[in-house]
């Protein structure tokens, strides 16, 4: 693969600036890897979140050419690198340093949502009855990683920034 040059996000929540790096890809790069280069070669500084490199812990949320998306699930091959590829950090998140985002919030949110309370149950016996299709849908939300992509997309967050009186859709 060519080199590519990339554009990414140097800064903090008070000032900061795009800078450009070039690197040499290779077949089967993701946007993660790239990032991981240009830090252990050009900018050993820079600072990125991720885990687990396999799409399943949601860390390496950022921007990618002004769309969500995780850097270690975002292949170079489906990307136009005949321009700069640009890498920020998400928007609707206080930037703490380059594409590390503050997503404290999530977790203060999270306390403030009242605890499950069931019903009585169903039978003499203590059980419940509920149907598959409800199981389904309750399982669904299960999947969540945390990378707070759909709090990211929404405008009440993103553009107005009215994190104290909606608690998102993750929620």
């Amino acid at each position: 693969m060519p080199k590519v040059t990339f554009t990414i996000w140097r800064g903090d929540a008070s000032k900061g600036e795009f800078k450009d790096y070039a690197i040499e890809t290779s077949e089967g790069m993701v946007v993660l890897d790239a990032v991981h280069q240009i830090q252990a070669e050009q900018a050993n500084d820079l600072a990125v979140r991720w885990n687990c490199k396999a799409g399943k812990c949601g860390s390496c949320s950022a921007e990618i050419n002004g769309l969500p998306k995780l850097m270690c699930m975002t292949r170079l091959s489906d990307l136009p690198l005949d321009k700069p590829v640009l890498v920020q950090p998400m928007k609707a998140f206080p930037a703490i340093k380059d594409l590390v985002t503050d997503v404290s919030w999530n977790y203060a949110v999270k306390k403030k949502i009242k605890k499950f309370k069931p019903r009585p149950a169903d039978a003499a016996d203590g059980t419940w009855r509920m149907a598959q299709e409800d199981i389904d849908r309750v399982q669904e939300f299960r999947k969540c990683i945390e990378c707070y992509l759909c709090q990211d997309v929404c405008h009440v967050l993103r553009e107005h920034h009215l994190h104290n009186e909606f608690i998102g859709p993750r929620f």
